[in-house]
């Protein structure tokens, strides 16, 4: 309510002086009339007025107004008279400001924004050109206020989803729970409809979302994903995989939570858990030579014969 009574009470506010110079002398009760408001109102608003104007607030700064009788007249009116001149640099702060709302999707009235900034560019008088600034939002940036918006209106989202571990896009409907960061990345969870399960999505990965008009629907019995020990928390009906890294990616035992480290000379041999085994395939394919799957044998199999097929591909070119 007070956010709605200052939007209100501000136009009120910057009208009110150009308005009384108008109309010295004029009753509290033609004014308050004429703002639609009371008159217990108005003169509260010529008070908060009497304390407002240019810089320093001493005396001859401050706007100045009678009004202890019946009527209400402006005795200084500290510049509020002249009609608003925006400087180029106030100007253009204003540009970069509108175009970054016109940038983000389900942020803001689109066509109120472009209005509004129509405006700026007119009263500008030419001091800001259309090549002036171009806004251009980070990906993750431009998405994360639609995912928000989708949690707080509990509206289901439609998107589009990259899965780095199968190297595969997919579509899908989920309810989104909740927009978080955890190491230094982006994420929301939500219920998937196409798993029919709680899933924690990369917003870095969403390559386009749609918000529906449709409600969400999340079954009332799911948890949340505990983050206290990061994003994936390996669980017993994971697979068991295991692996020997070269030197150069000794840096996978300290990034993921394993069960065993074992060092083997300049190598380490490693036990850890995994949700998909794609992602040991992509990571096994992409190290030339620098990760071996040890186990399970049918994984280490899979992976080789992959590895093969794509030595015979390159061969045959």
């Amino acid at each position: 309510m007070a956010a709605t009574v200052n939007e209100e009470r501000l136009p009120r506010l910057l009208a009110l002086v150009p308005y009384l110079q108008a109309r010295p002398g004029i009753s509290v009760a033609d004014a308050a009339a004429d703002f639609g408001v009371t008159d217990a109102q108005l003169r509260r608003d010529l008070t908060l007025l009497w304390m407002c104007g240019l810089p320093g607030h001493g005396p001859g700064d401050l706007i100045d107004l009678s009004f202890e009788g019946e009527t209400v007249s402006v005795v200084f009116d500290a510049g509020m008279s002249r009609p608003l001149r925006l400087t180029a640099e106030e100007a253009l702060a204003v540009v970069v400001a509108l175009r970054t709302l016109a940038e983000t999707p389900g942020l803001a009235d689109t066509d109120a924004v472009q209005r509004a900034l129509a405006k700026v560019e007119a009263v500008a008088g030419g001091a800001v050109a259309d090549d002036t600034v171009a806004v251009e939002l980070d990906h993750t940036e431009r998405l994360l206020p639609v995912l928000q918006r989708a949690v707080d209106d509990k509206k289901a989202l439609r998107l589009r989803y990259y899965t780095a571990s199968r190297d595969e896009t997919t579509e899908r409907t989920i309810d989104p729970v909740r927009v978080f960061e955890a190491d230094s990345q982006s994420y929301v969870e939500a219920w998937c409809r196409r798993v029919e399960g709680m899933r924690v999505f990369r917003v870095d990965r969403i390559e386009n979302v749609v918000q529906l008009d449709e409600p969400s629907s999340v079954p009332a019995d799911v948890q949340l994903r505990d983050l206290s020990e990061g994003v994936f928390q390996p669980a017993a009906e994971h697979l068991l995989v295991g692996l020997r890294l070269g030197r150069a990616y000794a840096w996978v035992a300290d990034y993921y939570s394993t069960e065993d480290v074992t060092e083997e000379g300049d190598q380490l041999r490693v036990s850890l858990r995994v949700a998909d085994p794609g992602w040991v395939r992509a990571l096994v394919l992409g190290s030339a030579g620098q990760v071996e799957v040890l186990s399970p044998d049918w994984l280490a199999e899979g992976v080789r014969a992959e590895a093969a097929r794509a030595l015979d591909a390159y061969a045959a070119k």
